[in-house]
């Protein structure tokens, strides 16, 4: 029989794992290096190759007479809709006004995060019109989803950013939810947050609502919001991005330019003609932002993964994925601008030990690439078609330990430890030593959701694997979740827009 001692330290380690952590860091501050694994020589082939793409074959923006009329002003050829760029063109418009580094703002100050340099922020995942709980299994996400993971991802601290589109909640109007989702993320969460991206009505709409909860003033001169800019692989930018990415630049807002690629598909089955063509693409995207308004703030973009060439299905994890985003790392730094990337992503439908596998392997390549912006750093399932609850409590984990690990190694003479080994000598253990006794709470990262008890005290535990105990522990956070003051009136205004705007439009349900 368990003893009164026994059963209060298994409860104690419980409500440990199931709190979590209280260090909170804004972002990630990187003392590692990157891991390069290309040669300045092959870096600069790769560059070439993307000039060459860009002169000879060049890209095409669909549907968007202005784009076409600014980089035709500029001097760039442009014939119909097919634009092509001189080498080295947009590498001297980039480099000359784009800036390396830049705070994003959130509204509780605390919260605010520093692209560029040796930063790096992760954001839970984006887009998913299911999600995956071990409850209902998977279906179709609604509004309430919506607000329950921005919840949930609050009170994780691993996380940074309040991210984007969490979940698409179906259940609302497929052109009126952007109102509904950026107006859950000022309520529910205080971090800084992604605007739409799809098309300029949207993007102006979030301009808009960032106005209200930061002021005008503070607006124009700071950014707010984080956008992305996907291309439409191969070698295409359509109005719907080109249209967003505009009116962020002109407002001076944060745009990632990511070109959206599946290496076997949508570029070459090979790592460096994929490269060549993300790069090409990007160039092109990040010289339209610097021609629309320059100094307007703006990433390097990678979405870079494979296939099944037996399936066609996408496939993540993968040695090749992994070259991609490494390589673009050192591209953006070449570049002079920040780098942005993804994370977990997995094509497992479950949180098992697939999704676990990939989804650390990405973070992990995504970190050593010197990503300055991770997206999809927890929840993701399926490829990308499902945001998991206990997939985002468990990836929490993984981005903790990422954190700690990316701290490097501590040479502080705390951390020499020469007194303790002084005092313990040969033939003896540290355990009873001062220097433990001083350090030992804080002397390795201690992961909220893992399990390392004897198997008599797990198995007295319930015996539960990790993604059972995500799913108590996504609960927990949710009961206990306190929603961060907002100013009733910026609350208020927040909701008197939204209904403005939604009454403006009639529902469509296509995106």
């Amino acid at each position: 029989m368990a003893t009164r001692a026994t059963r209060s330290g298994r409860k104690a380690r419980r409500a440990s794992r199931l709190r979590g952590t209280d260090k909170r860091v804004p972002f990630i501050q990187r003392r590692i290096a990157t891991f390069d694994i290309l040669s300045s020589e092959g870096l600069e082939l790769i560059e070439q190759n993307a000039d060459l793409i860009l002169k000879d074959i060049g890209v095409e923006i669909r549907g968007d007479p202005e784009s076409l009329s600014i980089l035709r002003n500029a001097g760039v050829d442009v014939c119909g809709e097919r634009v092509r760029f001189e080498p080295g063109f947009c590498r001297s418009i980039i480099t000359a006004t784009a800036p390396a580094e830049f705070p994003q703002h959130a509204r509780n100050p605390a919260n605010t995060v520093i692209l560029g340099g040796a930063n790096t922020v992760l954001a839970p995942g984006w887009g998913p019109p299911f999600i995956h709980n071990m409850d209902e299994g998977r279906r179709y996400a609604t509004i309430e989803d919506f607000r329950a993971l921005i919840k949930i991802c609050h009170m994780l601290p691993e996380y940074h950013h309040s991210g984007g589109v969490i979940c698409e909640p179906v259940d609302l109007p497929a052109n009126k939810r952007h109102l509904d989702m950026l107006g859950c993320h000022f309520r529910y969460s205080d971090r800084a947050v992604f605007g739409a991206l799809i098309g300029a009505e949207r993007a102006q709409d979030s301009v808009n609502m960032a106005k209200i909860v930061f002021g005008d003033e503070f607006v124009a001169g700071n950014v707010c919001l984080y956008a992305v800019s996907n291309s439409n692989a191969p070698l295409v930018w359509d109005s719907a991005m080109t249209g967003a990415l505009k009116v962020y630049a002109r407002n001076n807002q944060a745009v990632a330019i990511t070109p959206w690629t599946l290496a076997g598909a949508m570029s070459p089955c090979t790592a460096a003609g994929t490269l060549a063509q993300v790069l090409a693409e990007a160039l092109a995207g990040l010289a339209l932002v610097q021609l629309v308004n320059p100094s307007a703030p703006c990433l390097f973009g990678s979405f870079a993964s494979t296939m099944s060439m037996q399936s066609g299905a996408p496939t993540f994890g993968s040695p090749e994925s992994a070259q991609l985003v490494l390589v673009a790392g050192q591209l953006a730094r070449r570049l002079g601008v920040p780098f942005h990337t993804v994370g977990a992503l997995t094509a497992s439908k479950l949180p098992d030990g697939q999704a676990m596998e990939e989804g650390t392997w990405g973070l992990m390549m995504s970190v050593l690439a010197g990503a300055n912006f991770i997206n999809h750093a927890g929840g993701w399932l399926e490829g990308g078609l499902v945001h998991g609850y206990e997939k985002a409590v468990m990836d929490a984990d993984v981005c903790g330990k990422i954190t700690a690990f990316a701290q490097g190694l501590d040479l502080s003479e705390k951390a020499q430890a020469m007194d303790a080994i002084h005092e313990v000598g040969p033939g003896a253990h540290f355990l009873a030593s001062a220097h433990t006794h001083a350090n030992f709470e804080t002397a390795f990262y201690q992961p909220a959701n893992a399990d390392a008890n004897s198997f008599e005290q797990w198995q007295a535990e319930g015996g539960k694997d990790a993604a059972r105990r995500a799913n108590e522990r996504w609960k927990k956070l949710l009961r206990n979740y306190e929603r961060p003051p907002l100013d009733p009136a910026i609350d208020e205004a927040l909701e008197e827009y939204i209904t403005k705007r939604k009454s403006e439009m009639p529902d469509l349900d296509y995106t």
